[in-house]
């Protein structure tokens, strides 16, 4: 049956993953990738673009994280075209400091041959878990049938991740694009029904786009979440328009003891990814020219790293 074609459908499936949410009160839904600590804390690498691997390493360990979500897309740390030579190199340096690389952030959308040479060098590395890339909703095609499609692209991807024992995980990025609203990828996800294909959720675009009702789209995709990034966010006033704008943990409309304390409850245990998007000269960019000093920076980094252990402590979680 085609994907969303009728609304009785939609509410049939919609139902049907409420009571499965409901059902995973009480049990598992979402266990870290093999090798993956659940609530191990991994520094997002696109803030550290402007170190080699062995600074980076260094400055990951010596900040206390358990690990480095690593950047392999165009201009990430790892660039697809050299992932063969790079990408074990930067595991080896890693790992020389006792930092997990479990998990790497890709532009990987579907199942071509850029996406197999990639992900076959990451299951060689003994990285399980990735995420992909995010896609548009082209505006001159209907949601139902573009919904319709990405669930046989993404399909197709859970089957090259399967052949490789890895699981794929798209973010909800709050905007217009697929997965902004969560209830969509959650939608998709359960008509495809594999374990290798899941969720990276972010609750910072979850409140963006939810308000208060992120807890209801949390419920829906938490048997899908394979990994969570971490963020905070204001919404602030400039030249006359409001705009969502991060900030450190703590600061912000992120409701994190709710959110800590429905994780506990749906039992979702997967690593998390830190990532600052507050300014920090160019870092929080992804830039490798930066214009604050690097200890501004890691002063950032250690602060959200003290605030995010804090709030684990307290919900039960660290």
């Amino acid at each position: 049956m085609p994907l969303l074609l009728q609304r009785r459908d939609v509410l049939k499936g919609l139902l049907a993953t409420s009571l499965a949410g409901s059902a995973a009160e009480t049990r598992a839904v979402s266990q870290a990738p093999a090798g993956a600590v659940p609530y191990g804390i991994h520094i997002f690498s696109k803030l550290l673009h402007f170190l080699d691997y062995t600074e980076l390493a260094t400055v990951a360990s010596d900040l206390g994280f358990d690990g480095v979500d690593l950047t392999v897309r165009p201009d990430g740390h790892v660039e697809p075209a050299r992932v063969q030579t790079d990408l074990p190199k930067a595991v080896d340096i890693l790992k020389k400091r006792n930092l997990s690389v479990s998990t790497i952030t890709t532009a990987i959308t579907k199942a071509d041959e850029t996406a197999r040479t990639v992900l076959e060098t990451a299951r060689k590395q003994g990285i399980r878990y990735y995420r992909t890339g995010w896609l548009a909703y082209p505006a001159d095609q209907p949601i139902r049938s573009v919904l319709t499609n990405y669930r046989q692209q993404l399909g197709e991807l859970a089957k090259l991740n399967q052949q490789l024992n890895l699981a794929g995980a798209y973010q909800n990025h709050a905007g217009t694009n697929f997965g902004s609203a969560t209830w969509d990828l959650a939608t998709v996800l359960t008509e495809i029904n594999s374990p290798h294909m899941g969720s990276q959720y972010d609750i910072r675009h979850a409140t963006v786009e939810g308000g208060t009702s992120w807890s209801t789209g949390l419920r829906m995709i938490a048997p899908h979440i394979r990994f969570i990034a971490i963020k905070d966010v204001i919404w602030e006033k400039t030249a006359g328009k409001w705009k969502a704008q991060s900030v450190p943990l703590g600061q912000g409309m992120v409701d994190f003891p709710a959110y800590f304390a429905l994780l506990k409850k749906l039992n979702v245990r997967v690593p998390i990814s830190l990532h600052l998007e507050y300014p920090l000269g160019g870092a929080d960019q992804g830039k490798r020219a930066i214009t604050v000093p690097r200890e501004k920076i890691y002063q950032a980094m250690q602060t959200d790293l003290q605030t995010l252990r804090g709030m684990l402590k307290s919900a039960g979680l660290g």
